[in-house]
């Protein structure tokens, strides 16, 4: 048992979630799990296949796009829509991590951020509307205002 506690505490975030649904970890599969876990930021397949490829070449394009429908199937990780075209992807949020994404339409750049009026607010219009709230997602875009001096 000790073991089994000292590996998992090498596993990533997403390994983790992965042996928790009973997924077989192949060792393509851990790799991009890994390098999944360890991003910051929110990754394409595209980037996400390049920061792979540079810890395991042997990985396809192929195995990255049927590893993150399984993963998104599998609620591991979940997929995002910026407003780019591209579909991102980042580790699902649990409710110790929730957040939301402002997203600045000129640069790209992703702000995650917590509010917990917001919070308040969803649930009380979900209450407000007769449904107990069990999930969302909510994506903001904008453009920078100058800051006032």
């Amino acid at each position: 048992m000790q073991e089994a506690a000292s590996r998992r505490g090498v596993m990533s975030r997403i390994e983790d979630l992965c042996a928790e649904r009973g997924l077989r970890m192949t060792e393509p599969r851990r790799v991009i799990a890994r390098v999944l876990s360890d991003s910051e930021d929110h990754p394409d397949a595209e980037e996400l296949y390049d920061r792979v490829k540079a810890i395991d070449p042997a990985i396809s394009m192929a195995t990255i796009y049927r590893t993150m429908k399984l993963f998104e199937e599998m609620a591991v990780v979940s997929k995002r829509d910026f407003g780019d075209g591209r579909a991102r992807y980042e580790k699902a949020s649990g409710p110790e991590d929730h957040h939301h994404h402002m997203i600045d339409v000129e640069t790209g750049e992703v702000i995650e951020f917590y509010n917990q009026e917001l919070e308040d607010l969803k649930k009380r219009i979900a209450r407000d509307l007769g449904f107990k709230l069990v999930d969302h997602h909510l994506e903001l875009f904008g453009v920078r205002t100058p800051k006032k001096h």
